[in-house]
Formats: structure tokens, sequence, C-alpha cells
């Protein structure tokens, strides 16, 4: 038995080598099928339009190739691109995204999550609104706002132009007047709750109030009777 294993002894050892390399080459060309999550990058967007649309940042990427091309691969070096240089206001569809990754040669796309977005673009545009002061509650019996003053009265927000058209102003946070008896400044943030405009510089206001106690309600006489006794003659 020793010696049919010990007999050309060199020759099988070879064989297994080969045997061997063999085996790892076609391990490593073993083609795998790899899960990632790419940023969708929107670029050269035009100065004058915003985007008023709800659009993913990510997207789904399932890609099939060599194992030995998959190790290399980082999510960092993938990515969609999509050039909004030459678009103008309106809705434009981007399909076959799968076309826009920048994926090494010998890869494919097995599946796309979105397969396509959808992008509303509206002119930009940028408007002046007064600065409404709300009040969290009510001065104190027998206290009363006299005075109100907002640093700025108005302010400037910039965006969708067919979602700024409906403001008609920005209102402040609450402001709480509980237990205050006499005026008070103060730096208020202000509230915009809109989604494809925003504040264009100025987040906060500065509010000036003035609190005056309330005069007493002088008691009125009561009017004299001036009715007479007996009967008329």
């Amino acid at each position: 038995m020793l010696e049919l294993i010990t007999k050309n002894w060199t020759l099988k050892l070879l064989s297994l080598t080969f045997a061997l390399i063999l085996w790892m080459f076609i391990m490593g060309e073993r083609h795998l099928e790899v899960g990632y999550t790419v940023p969708l990058e929107l670029q050269k967007i035009p100065k004058d339009l915003v985007i008023a649309n709800q659009v993913p940042s990510l997207i789904d990427v399932r890609i099939s190739g060599p194992r030995t091309l998959l190790m290399k691969v980082s999510p960092n070096d993938i990515s969609i691109a999509v050039d909004l240089s030459d678009l103008k206001p309106g809705l434009t569809s981007f399909k076959r995204l799968d076309e826009r990754l920048n994926l090494p040669s010998g890869m494919r796309v097995t599946r796309l999550s979105p397969s396509f977005v959808d992008i509303r673009l509206d002119r930009r545009k940028e408007k002046l609104v007064p600065i409404k002061v709300v009040f969290a509650d009510d001065p104190d019996p027998g206290y009363r706002v006299s005075g109100l003053k907002t640093i700025p009265d108005k302010i400037a927000i910039s965006g969708a132009e067919s979602e700024i058209k409906s403001v008609s102003e920005v209102m402040t946070e609450p402001i709480s007047l509980k237990g205050v008896t006499e005026g008070f400044s103060q730096i208020v943030p202000l509230v915009y709750e809109h989604t494809y405009s925003n504040f264009l510089n100025e987040k906060t206001a500065e509010i000036h109030v003035a609190i005056e106690p309330v005069a007493p309600v002088p008691e009125t006489q009561l009017p004299a009777n001036n009715s007479t006794e007996g009967g008329v003659k």
C-alpha cells in the first residue's frame, strides 16, 4: 500500500498542485451578487429653478460580477448622477438609472429600486411677508399687552413659486405671558413649515412687548330717586 502511494510521488504532487491552482482560479472567478445602497446625485440645478417634489436620495442596487472584481468595489465608489442643467420648469422622468452607474467593466446590474425618478422643477422666487407674533397665553389678570413691535416686521422667504405664492405671513414660536407684569424684549425663532421654500436669511425676530396694568373701572353713581310722595291733586 505504501509503495502505491509513494510510487511516482513527484508526478502526483505536481498533479495535486495544478488541481489546487485550478480550484482557486475557479473560485476566484465565481460570479456573485451583492447589494448596495447608492446615493442619487442631482447635479447642475439651474440657479433660477428649485426642485419641488420628493426625490429619493438613495437607490437600492444589486450588482452581479466576478468575485475578484466585487471584492475590489467599495460602496463609496458607486453613485448615480443626474444632470439637470438643461431642464425647464415642469416634470421630467429619468428612466434606466442603471445606465448612469459608474460600474467597472465586467459587472452588471440585476436589480434597481426605484428604477426611475421623477423630478419637478419650479421657478425660484423671493417674497417679503409680515411676521405675526403668537402668544401662548394671556397676561395675568389685571394686566394687558399695550404695545408690540417686531424687528424686522417682515421676513424674506425664497423657494418654489407655486408654494410661496400662498404664504401670507410667518409666525413666531409661541411666547408665554404667564407671570409677566412689565414690558420685555426677546429674540424669538420663526416657524416655517413648508417643504420647497425657506427663509432667505434670518430665522429669528426681535420682539418688544409692552405690558401695563389695566386701569380699574370707576364705580358709577346710581341716579337720584326723584319720585314724590302723594297723589296729584
